[in-house]
């Protein structure tokens, strides 16, 4: 086998490895739920590359996701379900569709808001086709209005897809202050769990502040996922401050006191408050 531009050669490492005997035993013993989170890890790659901007990353990370899709479309085809070949025409035929005012044979010029419209209606339809394929038992025995936000995803995107899809009904708040309120109900539950030692209500509170302030950052136009990344990042780069603030004073983050790690947490603070008026 040598390295290849052509996709043919990747979905035939991707069989050789999935070939009984001679193939890899860790490759051989996977199933699409076992695979399932590896697929999730490598799209966050991919966002991560973006992020920090780094071409060379976001190519070897896009390539480890493409691979994600060729292992299940393989186990897929072991199965005798579909193959690559069905994944791509799948998806070209959606994009086709999708995009009358592109490749229609008509005259199709739409402003940007009518094509997300299009694309809706084009979507909902699309789903009404799968629904009426499915088996009756399959068909759920009631449709709700949010049986259209998929399980798969983040529990942080999917929380504000839910969120979105209830205020197309008028199941909102109106003011992001109600929504601020709503927070705070939440912390006194959770201080209330606490009074009580309630580990099981703990979860439940901690996951009801956490919806809330998703809801938060909708009203406030803010992507969470996004301004959670950019938490974490503030704090690697506070914490390495730390770090090397004890590392020129010759001692390590073990010997260093909480109220010691604070103080200079506050300075990292500082620091970068001087940073901006520079």
């Amino acid at each position: 086998m040598t390295p290849s531009r052509d996709i043919s050669r990747l979905i035939e490492i991707m069989a050789a490895l999935r070939t009984p005997v001679t193939g890899c035993p860790w490759d051989l013993e996977q199933d699409f739920a076992t695979i399932a989170p590896y697929t999730i890890e490598e799209a966050y790659e991919v966002v991560d590359a973006i992020t920090r901007g780094d071409l060379d990353d976001l190519r070897e990370e896009l390539g480890d996701l493409l691979l994600q899709v060729v292992f299940h479309a393989q186990m897929a085809s072991e199965q005798n379900a579909f193959d690559f070949g069905d994944v791509v025409e799948a998806i070209t035929r959606k994009m086709i569709r999708r995009h009358p005012h592109v490749f229609a044979d008509k005259d199709g010029n739409l402003a940007p808001h009518h094509v997300k419209e299009v694309w809706d209606r084009i979507k909902a339809e699309e789903k009404a086709e799968r629904a009426a394929r499915r088996p009756p038992e399959d068909v759920p025995a009631h449709r709700s209005l949010l049986s259209s936000v998929k399980a798969g995803q983040p529990a942080l995107t999917r929380a504000m897809e839910l969120q979105r899809k209830a205020s197309t009904v008028g199941f909102d708040w109106n003011d992001p202050r109600a929504v601020l309120q709503k927070i705070r109900e939440e912390a006194d539950e959770i201080e209330a769990a606490l009074d009580r030692n309630d580990r099981a209500g703990l979860a439940e509170e901690t996951g009801d502040l956490m919806f809330a302030l998703v809801n938060l950052a909708r009203h406030v136009d803010a992507d969470p996922e996004s301004a959670l990344r950019a938490t974490n990042a503030k704090f690697e780069r506070r914490f390495a401050y730390i770090e090397r603030a004890l590392e020129a004073q010759g001692r390590t983050l073990e010997q260093a006191s909480l109220a010691e790690m604070d103080a200079l947490w506050n300075a990292a603070k500082g620091e970068k408050e001087r940073g901006d008026e520079r």
